[in-house]
């Protein structure tokens, strides 16, 4: 028999997409740091594996990989993503979003993303979210699958997780406040 236990908490990651940091990137960092507390952001990368954004967001569109610096509850996933739908709402002009805000949960054995939409792989959490198994840690590097985004599959992308991964191993080993 398995005896039910509290996994350890997660480190909230944000995948942030837009063609316009400028128009709204100084209030939004700040409302996300209101919500869920200091955060470090990566530079902005190139969002070039799909153009499924291009005609909302505009192009070229970039993203920003942030994580925040407190650990989180892993059951907070749907929450967050219901928040993070709302800021993407309430900046939206003339019906299209300005950013696209794509949260998720990395642990040391996989990271796992936000969704609104189901899928074969997909677990349902409540209200109307997903839980996408994107990748997960195997042997020292993470493993893809053929249902992850060909941006997530990347070697950029996993190289940016692995540092965050290790940083979030050496957060576990800290007590947490």
């Amino acid at each position: 028999m398995s005896t039910p236990r509290t996994p350890d908490p997660g480190l909230l990651v944000i995948s942030v997409l837009s063609a316009d940091w400028d128009v709204f990137w100084p209030e939004v960092s700040a409302e996300l740091t209101a919500r869920f507390g200091p955060f470090e952001s990566s530079e902005a990368f190139a969002f070039d594996e799909t153009d499924y954004y291009d005609e909302e967001l505009g192009s070229p569109i970039t993203r920003r990989l942030i994580a925040f610096d407190g650990l989180r509850p892993l059951v907070e996933l749907a929450d967050i993503k219901l928040w993070t739908n709302a800021v993407e709402q309430r900046f939206a002009a003339d019906g299209r979003r300005r950013f696209n805000l794509d949260p998720g949960f990395l642990t040391l054995q996989r990271l796992v993303l936000a969704t609104g939409k189901n899928f074969t792989h997909r677990i349902y959490l409540r209200d109307g979210i997903w839980a996408d198994l994107t990748l997960i840690w195997q042997r020292g590097k993470w493993v893809d699958f053929p249902w992850t985004f060909p941006d997530y599959a990347g070697e950029a992308m996993k190289t940016r997780l692995t540092k965050l991964r290790l940083s979030y191993k050496t957060k576990l080993s800290k007590p947490q406040t």
